[in-house]
């Protein structure tokens, strides 16, 4: 992966549409994650930008990438095709993309992938699929993970915001689903 330009990087930090965005692209500068979990693509503007940061800070990275894919109903928010995204995505990190709800395809594949530096989880999953990844979400983090959750509008009513949460959070989190399906 080839460095991105001061001037690209300065756009991405400082410029960079949605500006809530930017708090990513520091965040990857700071931690130099080699393993991003991300739940809910979408259009892939943000996915791109991410692994071309990534790429340039740590070297090698291996990103996995759950979204609805071909499987959108008419009321999802955009998204790209499965090939499309691999098509897309090949040539910036080492990925692996897995179709379906959130929480039917993390729980297939979450013993099989290890622990995460950086888990980014948009605001346009469907909240009741999001609800119950939790549990499975726990078992992917460490203590040192950054775990960022795109969240309501943001202030003056434009785009939203990326709120950062730690382990505990996700622990209660994850524990509430469990209490949910016991009752």
């Amino acid at each position: 992966m080839a460095k991105l330009g001061w001037f690209r990087t300065l756009w991405l930090y400082r410029f960079s549409q949605p500006a809530a965005e930017r708090q990513i692209y520091r965040l990857i500068a700071r931690l130099k994650p080699q393993r991003i979990l991300e739940l809910g693509l979408g259009t892939l503007e943000r996915t791109e930008r991410v692994l071309k940061v990534a790429g340039c800070q740590a070297g090698p990275t291996h990103y996995v990438g759950l979204d609805r894919f071909e499987g959108r109903l008419p009321g999802d928010p955009p998204g790209v095709s499965l090939k499309e995204a691999h098509r897309r995505l090949h040539a910036l990190a080492r990925v692996q993309l897995v179709p379906g709800n959130v929480d039917a395809s993390l729980s297939r594949v979450c013993n099989h992938l290890g622990t995460f530096d950086l888990v980014l989880v948009s605001a346009d999953n469907d909240p009741r699929h999001l609800e119950r990844t939790w549990f499975f979400i726990q078992r992917l983090i460490g203590q040192q993970t950054a775990v960022l959750v795109e969240t309501g509008k943001a202030t003056g009513g434009r785009g939203t915001i990326w709120k950062p949460i730690d382990r505990q959070q996700v622990d209660a989190l994850a524990a509430r689903t469990v209490l949910k399906r016991a009752a």
